[in-house]
């Protein structure tokens, strides 16, 4: 079977949704099927690898440091050269042209939904939202309904990343995601913090405004008015990184920029004691899932769906805000760390990729079949 996947905003720092792409991508060629990733890049290029055939097109620059590919048009001369017997697309904007056009020629096709778009509207514009979203809602429900309508599916791995195409026709699977078990594990050898010792804080991802890292600066300034020693390391870039910087003067704060060493990350994960997550919006928390992995505990929003991957013991959710995280934070540093590290790794366990990897080849043959049938009727 020849899968090929579309993906925009695909990048060295573009975080989960690269690593959702490239972990169906590997697992796909691993299982003998042809995998072809098409990308937006800085020029046109086509490489052959050991995951299969990566053909960059020339992207328009857009927020964050990303890149999508302007137009469908030269993207649907590829398709058709290549004939694949399915598309599956990570993209809600010129690359979802692609379901309708497999509908067109027989060919079977899925949207992984990596965002959910009234969440995201809500948090990174935050006062439009307030004053216009019974107009915002209705729209933007409308263009789910759009997008669910020109695939045969759609692949979310939440609860609450489902709810977005609630009463829309296409086929919802939701599929969770999964960890690299191997690279996101326990350090034994890691010393536990002192008694006079800072409990030691851990941000990772996006510096952006949907991510709401503002939320991890102030649980640090809480914990330390409350009079409890903390320091917060903070790994990742993006737009808001200037201004979090500034919030965070006087503050045990370090800004470690993007980590690209999957390993190096992981060993500082796990070396800290609680994981802070604040985004409000997140569909998954793939982020979460490597810290559970580490065996650190983690505080999740009360919003979004990364709350729906922790289990008693693993972490705790708060609303987003500094004085609900540095309580979160206070509660889970009372418990005894070997049962919530132990706890946190346990629930990590249950994702693993190759799981999530058999779920989207299954999915994969289904709509082939599907639209094989279509075709011989």
């Amino acid at each position: 079977m020849r899968i090929v996947q579309l993906a925009n905003a695909y990048n060295p720092t573009s975080g989960g949704l690269r690593t959702v792409v490239d972990a169906f991508g590997r697992g796909y060629v691993a299982a003998g099927h042809d995998r072809v990733l098409v990308i937006p890049g800085r020029r046109h290029a086509r490489e052959e690898g050991a995951s299969g055939l990566v053909v960059t097109f020339p992207g328009v620059p857009v927020s964050g440091g990303y890149r999508v590919i302007p137009r469908f048009g030269p993207v649907r001369e590829l398709l058709e050269d290549l004939a694949p017997d399915s598309v599956e697309v990570s993209d809600k904007a010129t690359l979802a042209a692609a379901g309708p056009w497999a509908r067109q020629r027989g060919v079977g096709s899925v949207l992984i939904s990596h965002e959910r778009l009234d969440a995201v509207a809500a948090a990174r514009f935050p006062r439009a939202w307030r004053t216009g979203n019974r107009v915002l809602r209705p729209a933007l429900h409308r263009r789910s309904r759009g997008l669910a309508a020109g695939f045969d599916a759609i692949v979310v791995a939440s609860a609450f990343a489902g709810r977005e195409f609630a009463g829309t026709p296409a086929p919802l699977w939701q599929i969770p995601l999964g960890v690299d078990l191997d690279t996101f594990r326990p350090r034994p050898e890691r010393p536990g913090p002192g008694a006079e010792g800072p409990w030691r804080l851990v941000y990772s991802g996006r510096l952006s405004a949907e991510k709401n890292p503002m939320v991890a600066v102030a649980t640090v300034r809480a914990l330390i008015a409350a009079g409890h020693p903390a320091r917060l390391d903070v790994y990742g870039t993006g737009a808001r990184r200037d201004h979090l910087e500034r919030a965070a003067a006087g503050l045990p704060i370090a800004f470690h920029g993007h980590v690209a060493d999957r390993a190096e990350l992981a060993a500082r994960i796990a070396g800290a004691d609680v994981v802070l997550a604040p985004g409000p919006a997140e569909t998954f928390g793939l982020s979460v899932l490597e810290a559970l992995a580490c065996g650190t505990p983690v505080v999740t929003a009360d919003t979004g769906g990364a709350g729906e991957l922790l289990a008693p013991g693993a972490g705790l959710a708060a609303a987003p805000t500094g004085a609900a995280f540095a309580a979160a934070v206070t509660t889970m540093m009372t418990w005894p760390g070997p049962e919530r590290r132990a706890a946190a790794r346990s629930r990590a366990q249950e994702y693993p990729w190759p799981r999530a990897i058999a779920s989207m080849l299954a999915l994969h043959s289904q709509i082939r079949g599907l639209t094989a049938r279509a075709e011989a009727r």
